[in-house]
């Protein structure tokens, strides 16, 4: 009897890996893929706004819809935690700290932080989500404002009144305003940087430092005007109360 030919026996099949032996592909870690999907997700609405449907948000993370839900039961879920992570979470509150600390000059303070936050927080991610979310009537921006800012801008406007022995309107709205006055230019610098894309051709400390100067040397004068649309509104206020 004819020995078979080596050549025509099967070859020794190899032992499979228990994931190749139930016919799945390795799973990845459920929260390194919600993480991963939060990242795209952030970058998506940053360059596509947040009125974007999610079957488009789904394909662009390169997932099925029905799994971004897995992870996300609804649109709204996802945005509050873009809003947690992305806009919320770079602000330090050592911040306001570092700016009420009077052993140091209020123009250094101040620099030094605006500095620092231009830098941490109004990236180009951060700038085009918060806009977005107010072009869209996503609740971000105002609740930012809210949570964020106005704090930030009384502890900025308070400290510079205190150095430069400047009297403040007793209306929050009004002290709001003079705040807003360095703030919102310090801001729209960042928009000309990432949303205008303009060329920046003065270091950003340099200009950061000319709205700061601006700001201190103008607060007596625009403090001085609160102070005085604050007082004609309270006489006209008790004229018509007596007539």
């Amino acid at each position: 009897m004819r020995k078979p030919d080596a050549s025509t026996e099967p070859a020794p099949k190899k032992p499979r890996s228990p994931d190749r032996v139930r016919g799945k592909t390795p799973r990845m870690d459920p929260k390194l893929r919600r993480q991963i999907l939060l990242e795209r997700a952030t970058t998506y609405f940053a360059d596509n706004g947040m009125a974007a449907p999610t079957r488009s948000l789904a394909n662009a993370c390169g997932v099925a819809q029905r799994l971004l839900y897995r992870y996300f039961p609804s649109k709204a879920a996802l945005l509050a935690e873009i809003y947690e992570q992305a806009i919320l979470a770079p602000f330090k509150a050592v911040w306001l700290m570092r700016l009420a600390d009077r052993n140091i000059s209020v123009e250094k303070r101040i620099c030094d932080f605006y500095e620092d936050y231009y830098d941490t927080v109004l990236s180009r991610q951060w700038m085009r989500l918060f806009l977005f979310s107010g072009l869209d009537g996503n609740t971000m921006a105002p609740a930012y404002i809210d949570g964020i800012v106005k704090q930030l801008l009384e502890v900025i406007v308070r400290e510079a009144a205190f150095a430069r022995n400047v009297a403040l309107p007793r209306d929050m709205a009004r002290l709001h305003e003079l705040g807003w006055v360095l703030h919102g230019a310090v801001s729209h610098l960042a928009i000309r940087q990432h949303v205008y894309g303009a060329s920046q051709a003065v270091p950003v400390a340099d200009v950061l430092a000319l709205h700061v100067a601006s700001f201190l040397d103008g607060l007596p004068a625009t403090a001085g005007v609160a102070r005085a649309q604050e007082e004609k509104l309270t006489s006209t206020t008790k004229s018509s109360v007596y007539d």
